[in-house]
């Protein structure tokens, strides 16, 4: 049988991983892990399909900007970095969801302005029902807070910004 620190690494890599499912079997025990699987829903004004197919015709016609989705809300976001001074970035760990308090009814961990230490806590992300408590890992105070809570967010994705005290 799996040690609890081998399935946690296993758990690392298949979160950090394409692999939707995976499982191990042993004469004594199975193990199955399975990723949800996202479906990404775009919210798209009511229009009649020729108002779209003119919508899509004009937009080419006059390099309109594409419907808003989270690759240009990073970019948006990418466009303000100059204006906050800011010394690191916390990034997600692995993929999952991010909840910024310990309960629906508790308040965040931290907001803009909040001081932090290496090893305050600053949100959670949920990843295949397991909750992981993600440190500051910098001493300093929050700048700019990146992602809304229950967001669902990236392996690598900024979170949140830092000015190193």
């Amino acid at each position: 049988m799996l040690k609890i620190e081998e399935l946690r690494e296993i758990i690392e890599i298949i979160d950090e991983s394409s692999i939707h499912e995976f499982t191990y079997e042993t004469e004594k025990a199975k193990i199955v892990l399975k990723k949800p699987k996202i479906n990404k829903v775009e919210m798209i004004p009511e229009t009649t399909q020729a108002q779209m197919s003119q919508n899509v015709a004009v937009s080419s016609e006059e390099n309109l900007p594409p419907i808003t989705d989270n690759v240009s809300k990073q970019k948006e976001r990418s466009a303000t970095d100059s204006q906050v001074n800011f010394d690191y970035e916390i990034v997600s760990p692995m993929v999952g969801t991010l909840y910024s308090a310990p309960s629906p009814e508790s308040e965040p961990y931290v907001t803009v302005g909040s001081r932090v230490t290496k090893d305050s806590i600053v949100c959670i992300v949920e990843a295949m029902k397991l909750f992981n408590e993600i440190e500051a890992e910098v001493n300093g105070e929050i700048v700019e807070v990146l992602v809304e809570n229950g967001e669902l967010v990236e392996y690598g994705q900024p979170l949140y910004r830092v000015k190193k005290i």
